[in-house]
């Protein structure tokens, strides 16, 4: 069949003439397509599934009894374009009841965002012309990188080393990408590695961003979910991060409400104003009702805690037995991703040469589902969130883990 002339005016930013013909496949569909392959020939064994990134739990019930009062408010019915101060105000308050971060403006400093995915994607729009650059982590979340280079701007990769403790090297930019650099991404806690980020190096992103003129813009989706002592820790509690940057908070993983989409931009003003402007030209603001359920989930941040020590629970266990098949796991201090090194193959048998080549046998052999990652190094993501009603259950995941990979013999 012929191609229509729809087919050349499609933008080269998503690949123009060669949209929809090209035959790489992007991860997660591989992961998709691997998943459906094990699945048929293996129809009688159940997937574990620890390569899904969100809460498997439901929203908490007060939440879900505020959204279905409010619903059928009269009064609650209409756009919110940019926000409801209702809820503006309950996110300054969290910001100083669990991070300490007092005398955030409700009003100037507070934006509502419809998931912090869509955010992230608006913020180059508010900063980045052609031939500006963004600095990115890497591996990570690509939308901030994806809408950048989509503008014409460029993007500068930092990678993220175990060496390092997974945190990016500021000190070795060329100084001709400074000078063209106008955001900082950082995510911490990090997706996919886990990492916890330290005061010292907060205050470093801060002293780098005022010397540099950088825009610093924190994702920190995991910021409440931590366990063992850690508490929750926001860039915006470092002396000086205001003056440089902005942090964005998602309801998505610490309250589980992931298909609820409400998330919140806190931090900077001026930034907080821009990107309202751009916001104001992409959508309407969230349903009312969805905000005052997410005000109800912000005063109640026992809710995240609660969650917080499942995760933490289930971490403790996934590391014991991915230990005993001799992974060097490392339990990290929140989020609900495990980040394992990949081995060299299996004794007498194959050899992976790449985290993909690892996870899709563990997808087609063992019916365990992870997501591989090698941008910098071979790691396999693992994610805590797995399906399982209650202590007994997962206990029942982790021996059924242990059972499918102990009859082969690891190589690392």
């Amino acid at each position: 069949m012929a191609d229509s002339y729809i087919q050349k005016l499609i933008a080269e930013r998503i690949g123009g003439v060669k949209f929809g013909k090209d035959t790489v496949l992007y991860k997660f569909e591989k992961i998709k397509r691997a998943r459906r392959a094990a699945v048929a020939a293996h129809p009688e064994i159940e997937v574990i599934d620890l390569g899904v990134g969100e809460p498997d739990a439901m929203a908490d019930k007060g939440v879900v009894e505020t959204l279905a009062k409010e619903a059928a408010n009269w009064e609650n019915r209409g756009y919110t374009d940019n926000g409801r101060e209702p809820f503006q105000r309950a996110a300054a308050k969290y910001m100083e009841d669990v991070y300490n971060v007092p005398g955030i403006d409700p009003l100037t400093e507070v934006l509502h965002s419809i998931g912090s995915k869509p955010a992230l994607a608006m913020i180059p729009q508010a900063f980045i012309n052609p031939g500006d650059i963004a600095l990115v982590t890497v591996p990570g979340y690509g939308v901030l990188g994806n809408m950048t280079r989509w503008l014409g701007g460029e993007t500068y990769d930092l990678p993220l080393l175990e060496s390092n403790n997974f945190l990016p090297d500021l000190d070795n930019i060329p100084e001709d990408i400074l000078k063209r650099a106008k955001l900082l991404y950082i995510n911490y806690p990090n997706n996919p590695t886990g990492a916890f980020a330290t005061e010292k190096f907060f205050k470093k992103v801060v002293s780098f961003a005022k010397k540099n003129k950088i825009i610093v813009i924190q994702d920190a989706a995991y910021a409440a979910l931590t366990f063992d002592g850690t508490k929750p820790f926001s860039f915006l509690s470092v002396k000086g991060a205001k003056d440089v940057g902005v942090e964005i908070h998602s309801l998505s993983k610490a309250f589980n409400m992931t298909g609820w989409r409400l998330a919140f931009i806190t931090g900077n003003p001026l930034v907080v104003k821009a990107i309202a402007a751009v916001k104001d030209n992409n959508d309407s603001g969230q349903f009312h009702a969805i905000q005052l359920a997410g005000k109800y989930a912000l005063e109640h941040p026992e809710i995240t805690k609660a969650t917080a020590e499942k995760y933490s629970r289930r971490h403790t266990m996934l590391v014991a037995t991915l230990k005993k098949l001799g992974f060097n796991a490392k339990k990290p201090k929140a989020s609900f991703y495990l980040y394992v090194k990949i081995p060299k193959g299996i004794k007498g048998g194959v050899k992976f040469k790449t985290a993909e080549d690892f996870s899709q046998w563990l997808l087609r052999e063992k019916l365990i589902s992870t997501v591989p990652w090698d941008d910098v190094e071979p790691y396999v993501r693992m994610s805590v969130t797995f399906l399982a009603l209650g202590e007994e259950e997962e206990k029942k995941v982790m021996d059924d883990i242990y059972s499918r990979l102990s009859d082969v013999e690891f190589e690392f």
